[in-house]
């Protein structure tokens, strides 16, 4: 079996590792060789340690995600939790996912608070999905899912004359297998509004999808998702950069042990 390094995730093109806490052990990332590193928001209770997050931030840019309707991050009620995060850390506002809200935080309005957590944040990166007119209104770096219309996205944008930064995150596997990349991001990719609606009704989403649900899936986790060898990813990685992607955000969809 080849041994990846964090030197291959930079052969890969990948610029920035995208963290979830509830996966994986987020101090183990000091060890990446990337530039950036982003934490992703899964609830309160999986929110790094500031000592951990500050141990990142010795070797590499570190970006925390903040739910700006979620309490302890609303910059128009309760925004506590900021107090805790390290001063040179830096943020990715995003609406906030109703899976990790409650009821309450769910109903608040978004664009007020992501206005006004922009204007308190310094270089932030937005979270678009979902919200994408407004992540435009509010400025900063748009980070956005990769999908099927990224390319077409990115370049509309930067002939209308865009010129601020973009970010595109996409799990990342990098396996020539089919069954390995099934297995990793299958799921990921069937939860996808084209992808679901395109499905057979109950077909596995994994390594035992067969028949139309696998060439579904062998298409979309591509169109949703970089995988297959370094080489494979490089070139991908490269024509968003042609385009007018600035940062790659991989997140490894088989956790950190391949890359330490």
């Amino acid at each position: 079996m080849t041994t990846l390094t964090g030197a291959t995730l930079a052969a890969a093109g990948i610029d920035a590792v995208a963290l979830k806490p509830a996966e994986v052990d987020v101090s183990r990332a000091v060890d990446l060789d990337v530039d950036t590193l982003a934490i992703d928001y899964e609830g309160p209770t999986h929110i790094p340690e500031p000592n951990t997050i500050e141990r990142l931030a010795s070797t590499a840019t570190v970006r925390v995600t903040t739910p700006v309707r979620a309490d302890g991050f609303d910059p128009l009620g309760d925004d506590s939790a900021l107090d805790a995060l390290p001063a040179d850390a830096g943020r990715v506002l995003v609406a906030g996912h109703s899976a990790y809200l409650s009821e309450d935080e769910a109903s608040r309005a978004v664009a007020p608070r992501l206005r006004a957590a922009v204007d308190d944040a310094s270089n932030p990166w937005v979270g678009t999905e979902g919200i994408e007119r407004l992540a435009l209104a509010v400025g900063g770096t748009q980070y956005e899912l990769l999908s099927r219309t990224t390319a077409r996205d990115v370049q509309t944008l930067r002939t209308a004359g865009f010129e601020g930064s973009i970010a595109v995150y996409a799990p990342l596997v990098l396996s020539n297998s089919e069954d390995a990349v099934l297995d990793a991001v299958g799921d990921y990719a069937a939860r996808r509004g084209p992808v679901r609606d395109a499905l057979p009704d109950g077909a596995p989403t994994d390594s035992r999808a067969t028949g139309r649900a696998r060439d579904v899936l062998t298409q979309a986790v591509r169109d949703y998702a970089l995988v297959g060898s370094v080489e494979t990813v490089a070139e991908r990685t490269e024509r968003l950069r042609d385009i007018g992607v600035d940062t790659i955000v991989g997140y490894p969809a088989r956790g950190l042990d391949p890359f330490l």
